[in-house]
């Protein structure tokens, strides 16, 4: 789909995101400027006329997410580069852009998606995918940069990890020795390339971010590793964001790496008692030991925030060394506004008010979880057969289908899921402790969902406002697991609420694993169904309508 305005791009292997069978109108530009007056980021105004035609990869992500619409007013037009399309379409800006359907390791796809390009966005890498992360990073980034070079793109934009200073890359972390590895290669492509170098980001939804604020809202008192005496120089995502749509306008000549950071340089230690002042919590007691590993203290910050050790491991990794700016030569080409760029309170004052008002634009958990299942869905009609498990319920709802589509779309996060609450904390500890997502990630708003968004563990695979939502397991399985929720009329001005769970085994230990929970599923599925029920009709759940017991010996 072509940007608004402008010049169309060439054409190019294009998947426009999909949509819903009522269709969705057509964002104006009037919309998004409306939006943006109030967000993390500034905004550049430049000419549509002089806009340039540029790639983001990695548009699903934390990042990516947020740079599109921040290119989309300075002017820019905007391709994105998805391995699933669909993830975009919810998005205020989806109308707005072009996508195409590709992976950053398909050659063929990288080629088709750089036609036409200007300026092409770098912001995918492998973090938390396993071993092997960082040939999957270099044979990426070796793609890209030759067939950036082959399309005649003018420059390549990269966001890369602030390296400590006189550390030999053996000695770094493997994810930013990663990190680093990857700019050198798009530095040495041919294409004129600024790979810009951030620490710790500060903004709503950062996985830095939620992992401090977690750290120091649920502990008064905590015993820590060492590295929480590193120096480290935060960094706004507001100031990340400006220096991404500031690059892309560098002269040709310019190909080098830049260091990018906040006013402030603090430790890790002083980032939590900073954070505690600003969001008026006391004084937190902290105890560093050197006793804690990074592989411990991961599963340490696994435990205490919804980030899980997969990718609090690379996090904590990085802060062994000290990670403080060596230059701050980007304002030669992207000059810093009055004001900016932001000190480390500023930076957190913002981010908790874009919590508090549930104003987060992106999260953390917008990317897919690594290996995460891609097979076609049982509805589909090239499902590929084997076994196929489903939980089905069916209630009528003395309600609308509009009041119960609220009460559906609302699921999860801090309103949970409307049944026995000990089974889904124990499914989330259990898949914590095996390395999974766990129940906590929560949501990114409160009451509205898009095809894309993280729903503790599950992701939203499809939605069709005010009938179908449909989740996807991210937790932990011997096998793929969807759960659907209908909002359907009955005919008479109620509605009708329709439920289904479906799982394909993988194996005998996924035949072995449906077997053992399906006498919990009257209990887990069939109170969902009925409380979902009730909450639409505005009663009470049967647990919350029991009596209380009076305790022994108490006044009556």
């Amino acid at each position: 789909m072509a940007p608004s305005g402008g010049d169309r791009f060439p054409s190019a292997v294009s998947s426009a995101p999909p949509r819903g069978p009522e269709g969705r109108k057509s964002t104006p530009r009037g919309r998004l400027e409306a939006a943006a007056t109030d967000r993390e980021a500034p905004l550049v105004k430049e000419s549509a006329s002089d806009g340039l035609r540029c790639l983001v990869t990695g548009a699903t992500g934390y990042i990516g997410g947020r740079l599109v619409p921040e290119l989309l007013e300075a002017g820019h037009r905007v391709r994105c580069l998805a391995r699933s399309p669909g993830k975009l379409r919810d998005h205020p800006w989806a109308d707005d852009v072009e996508v195409v359907r590709g992976d950053v390791t398909d050659a063929a796809s990288v080629a088709a998606a750089l036609r036409g390009v200007d300026v092409a966005y770098y912001l995918v890498h492998a973090l938390g995918t396993g071993r092997g992360f960082e040939d999957a990073d270099r044979a990426a980034a070796r793609i890209f940069g030759e067939r950036a070079r082959a399309a005649g793109v003018r420059r390549i934009v990269y966001l890369g990890g602030l390296t400590p200073a006189g550390v030999p890359p053996a000695r770094l972390s493997p994810h930013l020795r990663s990190r680093a590895e990857v700019g050198r290669i798009l530095l040495a492509s041919g294409v004129p390339t600024t790979v810009l170098r951030a620490a710790v980001i500060i903004g709503s939804g950062s996985a830095s971010f939620e992992m401090l604020r977690y750290l120091t809202e649920r502990l008064p008192v905590m015993v820590t590793p060492s590295w929480v005496s590193t120096r480290i120089q935060p960094v706004a995502v507001r100031d990340v964001l400006r220096a991404l749509v500031g690059s892309a306008r560098m002269p040709g000549e310019v190909n080098r790496a830049f260091d990018i950071g906040g006013r402030d340089v603090l430790t890790y230690r002083e980032m939590m008692q900073r954070y505690a002042a600003v969001a008026g919590l006391p004084r937190r007691l902290i105890l560093p030991v050197p006793v804690l590993t990074p592989r411990l203290s991961s599963y340490w910050v696994g435990l205490v925030t919804p980030v899980p050790a997969s990718i609090a491991k690379p996090l904590t990794e990085s802060l062994r060394h000290e990670v403080v700016c060596q230059d701050h030569d980007i304002t030669r080409y992207v000059p810093d506004p009055p004001g900016s760029p932001l000190g480390f309170d500023e930076a957190v004052s913002l981010a908790l008010r874009r919590v508090r008002q549930a104003d987060v634009a992106t999260r953390w958990s917008s990317a897919a979880v690594p290996g995460a299942p891609s097979d076609p869905l049982p509805t589909d009609p090239d499902w590929a057969g084997g076994s196929l498990y489903t939980d089905e319920r069916e209630l009528a709802v003395d309600a609308s289908p509009a009041a119960l589509w609220r009460v559906i779309e609302a699921i999860g996060g801090e309103h949970g899921w409307y049944s026995f609450p000990l089974a889904w904390a124990a499914r989330g500890w259990l898949d914590r402790l095996v390395g999974g997502v766990g129940l906590r990630r929560g949501r990114r708003d409160a009451e509205r969902l898009r095809v894309g968004d993280s729903l503790d563990f599950w992701r939203v695979e499809e939605i069709e406002p005010g009938h179908l939502l449909r989740l996807r397991a991210e937790m932990r399985l011997p096998g793929l697991a969807w759960l659907e929720m209908y909002a359907e009329p009955d005919g008479q001005g109620r509605a009708r609420y329709r439920q289904r769970a479906l799982f394909h085994p993988h194996g005998f230990l996924g035949h072995a694993y449906w077997w053992s929970v399906s006498p919990f599923h009257a209990v887990v599925f069939g109170g969902m169904a009925g409380n979902i029920a009730r909450a639409a009709a505005g009663l009470p759940s049967r647990r919350e309508r029991r009596p209380r017991r009076r305790a022994r010996g108490g006044s009556r």
